[in-house]
This record gives C-alpha cells, sequence and structure tokens, in this order.
C-alpha cells in the first residue's frame, strides 16, 4: 500500500470501523502520540477506538495531502463532546515507516456559528492539481511562512500572495491582505502577539502545502497547523486549525 492508502485504511479502521483488530497490523507497535489526551504506543489507539464508537463519533474527511512518507487529512469531527466540543475541524498527521503507520500529530479546533468571510473552517477547493508544482509551491509557502508570518521580511508579502486575492478560512480574519493585517493588528491590541512562528512539519502536494508550526502568542505556546493553496505562483487560500499547547499531556512526546 502507498502511505495514503495505509493511512486511509487505518483511519477507516479506527474512526469508521470502529474495528481494533483491522487497525493493529497498520500500526508499529512503538507508535508515536503527539494527541495530548491519547497515551503513546499502538496500544493506546487502540484501547481508544472502543471509546470513540461508546461516544457515537463521526468523521468527514474534506482533503488527503500526501508527500513521502507524511499523510495530512482535513476532518470534522461531529458529535464530538468527548474530544472537547460538539464539532471539531481537524488537522490529523501521520508518518509512515517500513509499511506501518509510525507517528501521529494533530490539533483540533471548535468552529464558531458565523464567521467573517462567510465561509466555513473547511469548504472550498478539494481537488489536487499541479503535481510538477509541489516544490516550488513549498518553496513560496515556506518562504511565506518565515517572512510573513515569522517576520523575518514582512514587507516581503507581496512575493508571495496577491493583496487582492486571499480567500480566509480562519473564522475570525477577512479576505485578501487587508484582512490578514487587520486581523495581526487587532491581535496585537490583545496582547496576543506572536513571537515565535516555528514550522516543524512541511507536507506538499500539487497546489496544497501544509505546514504545522510550534509558535509562542500572547506568551503562551500555541500549535498553528495551516493549509494553503497556490495558483498560478501565488497563494490564494488559506485554512487553518490553530490550539493552545497544553502543558500536561497524557505521554512525554511533546505537541511536535
Amino acid at each position: 500500500m502507498t502511505p495514503k492508502e495505509l493511512v486511509l485504511g487505518l483511519f477507516a479502521a479506527a474512526f469508521i470501523d470502529h474495528d481494533p483488530e483491522a487497525a493493529k497490523p497498520l500500526l508499529d507497535p512503538g507508535y508515536i502520540q503527539h494527541n495530548p489526551a491519547i497515551p503513546t504506543g499502538a496500544q493506546g489507539l487502540l484501547d481508544a477506538i472502543p471509546l470513540v464508537a461508546q461516544s457515537g463519533i463521526t468523521v468527514t474527511t474534506h482533503r488527503v495531502i500526501a508527500e513521502g512518507d507524511y499523510v495530512v487529512l482535513h476532518n470534522t469531527y461531529e458529535n464530538a463532546d468527548a474530544f472537547g466540543a460538539p464539532t471539531l475541524v481537524a488537522f490529523d498527521v501521520f508518518r509512515v515507516e517500513d509499511g506501518v503507520v509510525a507517528e501521529h500529530w494533530d490539533n483540533l479546533q471548535a468552529p464558531p456559528e458565523t464567521t467573517v468571510s462567510g465561509r466555513t473552517m473547511t469548504d472550498g477547493p478539494v481537488a489536487v492539481t499541479d503535481i510538477d508544482k509541489t516544490e516550488e509551491n513549498k518553496a513560496l509557502v515556506v518562504g511565506f511562512v518565515n517572512d510573513v508570518l515569522g517576520g523575518a521580511a514582512p514587507e516581503n508579502v507581496t512575493d508571495y500572495m496577491d493583496p487582492a486575492v486571499y480567500i480566509q478560512h480562519n473564522p475570525v480574519i477577512d479576505d485578501g491582505l487587508e484582512g490578514l493585517m487587520a486581523a495581526i493588528e487587532a491581535f496585537a491590541e490583545q496582547g496576543q502577539v506572536i513571537t515565535k512562528f516555528e514550522p516543524q512539519i512541511v507536507v506538499a502536494e500539487g497546489n496544497f502545502v501544509f505546514v504545522a508550526s510550534d509558535a509562542i502568542m500572547g506568551g503562551e505556546p500555541w500549535a498553528f497547523f495551516d493549509l494553503w493553496r497556490v495558483e498560478d505562483g501565488k497563494i490564494v487560500e488559506h485554512w487553518d486549525v490553530v490550539a493552545p499547547i497544553p502543558s500536561e499531556m497524557a505521554h512525554d512526546n511533546g505537541k511536535f
């Protein structure tokens, strides 16, 4: 199986079929877990599957992006009160090694009833295109993250995006460069200044580039899981899931 097929098989066994026996051979026994609430190791996930079934959680996968040994799923979980809210939008990231799933990261956020742009946190294009431009698009987005979000050279923002064409799915930010800059200013006024923004995982496939970043915002640790869509050499669309990093976890692996 390809990494994408392997991950989708594990995900179906765990969250759709609720079948630990089907999931077990797809997992490395030393499966490294970064979800703060689930113990590390394959058994930690296998033990959670019956609890998922009992809770009535359902999942919709909107996008699947894969590069090398990494696979990213853009998901919505319903009936997810056991994980903190009735509905949660998530990015799940898996790493495959030697034909089994070896590691998992995720970020979850409850979507609001209304958003500034009028879009949801998950709607929009899903088709992976421009496979031949994967490396080019990856370099573009990483440059944007380092220069603009990381603060290395924010004046270069128009090298990465058209100020008028930036379709936004973050629920509290409006479209375009103007919307992004206004949100950054508003966050600063609220004491939510970002003083660290360091990419930890980058996965690109064609027109989609995913970046998971370790951040400090308002003096506290946060995780930013962002997905960008690139078209004709410019970033044109953005989705994200943002969550604080808890101080206590069910393992010693950390968020990243």
